[in-house]
């Protein structure tokens, strides 16, 4: 398969569903990100941008896509979902993840409102959760105990954004693997990413590279 993962912020996407990314791509799988902003309401543009582009290199991600909107001005518009989905044109995915719908921040809920027009052609779109999250309820479960400390690497990789959390004494770090271990009881792992369905196809036939859920 070919699978996208896109994300309002750089760190986003590591939050969400790095480690599913790894397994994904130790699999044979590939897989891409586009990261809409540069997060430079968190920090200088140019130096997130950097470490955006460090943590691809972690995640072993084919290509990383880093677009130009500002940070907290993400809308949900016809321009967005153009720009979407001209990258899925180009990669053509069979999976996509993304930010959740409900979210106290608007960029996220803006990406995944026109993420829905612009991937309405893609057989399985997931919902991945971040800490501003809200009303998140995941039917799909990934375990991603074998690959976390490379997730934890990706995380740390945003280096300026590590301490951001807005509850004093508590880290990224800490935030992420404690989401990792109360989705991993809710999956029945140690440690899981976990996802929200628009639309997913059970990939049975282990040749179907289509984008299914598949069966474990």
């Amino acid at each position: 398969m070919r699978v996208l993962a896109i994300g309002a912020h750089p760190d986003d996407i590591e939050f969400g569903c790095a480690g599913t990314l790894v397994n994904l791509a130790r699999n044979g799988h590939e897989t891409f990100m586009l990261v809409m902003t540069k997060g430079g309401s968190g920090g200088d543009r140019e130096g997130r941008g950097q470490e955006q582009l460090a943590s691809q290199q972690i995640l072993q991600v084919s290509k990383l896509f880093l677009g130009d909107y500002e940070d907290t001005r993400v809308p949900n518009s016809k321009e967005v979902i153009d720009s979407i989905e001209a990258v899925i044109n180009e990669v053509a995915p069979s999976m996509i993840f993304v930010n959740y719908t409900e979210d106290t921040h608007q960029d996220h809920r803006n990406l995944a409102l026109s993420t829905l027009s612009a991937a309405r052609h893609i057989r399985t779109v997931l919902f991945y959760e971040v800490p501003s999250t809200l009303g998140f309820t995941p039917q799909v479960f990934s375990d991603i105990s074998n690959v976390y400390a490379i997730k934890e690497a990706a995380l740390k990789a945003h280096a300026s954004q590590l301490s951001k959390t807005n509850v004093e004494g508590l880290t990224i770090l800490d935030t992420a693997r404690g989401a990792a271990h109360f989705r991993g009881i809710q999956g029945r792992a140690l440690l899981a990413e976990a996802f929200h369905v628009m639309r997913a196809w059970l990939a049975i036939d282990r040749h179907d590279s289509r984008g299914g859920v598949r069966l474990a």
